[in-house]
């Protein structure tokens, strides 16, 4: 597995960078985060995820190239959610800075996730539901100094169990909890089954 390539940056387009490393040249898709960080560079070291695809007619090996770790470990995380591609992953990190990302996804920003060219709502919401919590905890959002805001940390098992039980009556996580929350900061000593009937008026 290669950890990173370090050598010559002998081309560079914002979609692909060129690493020449004893003699071979790597051809590495890289974000427009990477491209900004090494333009100009003479000398670069770009992480390297590795996708290999095989049991079609054409099998393919393609190299991503990082700037940063972190970035790279954010990429990792994207294209674990259903429906976010290697592509879509690269889409994402070329429309926002990894610090950037991490306060979308800490703060539960589907609005702006959404605003990135091929994703949706549903995508959006996903991606905020199953990689908030690994972001905050995987040393990522402490590396690039990102937190909650206020607005958003009510935490408490009266919020998780209405958005539990909005979720099985059909309700997208992420917007049941943002309702939930809502509710919870203006009377937090409501029981759960008020909590949901609240919500269930107010959810779009």
């Amino acid at each position: 597995m290669i950890e990173y390539i370090k050598g010559e940056l002998t081309e560079l387009s914002p979609a692909q960078a060129i690493v020449e490393a004893r003699g071979v040249g790597y051809a590495l898709q890289i974000s427009l985060n990477t491209y900004s960080a090494i333009q100009g560079q003479h000398d670069v070291k770009l992480y390297v995820d590795e996708a290999i695809i095989t049991g079609g007619r054409d099998d393919s090996f393609t190299l991503y190239g990082f700037a940063t770790k972190q970035e790279r470990e954010l990429y990792r995380l994207l294209i674990t959610v259903s429906g976010v591609g290697a592509n879509t992953a690269r889409m994402i990190l070329s429309s926002l800075s990894p610090s950037e990302l991490c306060n979308v996804i800490a703060n539960g920003d589907e609005r702006i996730l959404k605003g990135v060219k091929g994703i949706g709502l549903k995508t959006a919401q996903r991606i905020i539901v199953d990689l908030c919590d690994k972001v905050m905890t995987s040393g990522i959002a402490t590396e690039l100094h990102v937190s909650k805001q206020p607005s958003e940390s009510v935490s408490s098992p009266v919020k998780d169990e209405a958005v539990s039980a909005l979720t099985m009556l059909g309700f997208s996580p992420a917007p049941s909890a943002k309702v939930v929350i809502a509710i919870l900061k203006e009377q937090p000593t409501l029981p759960v089954e008020q909590v949901v009937k609240l919500a269930l008026k107010q959810i779009k």
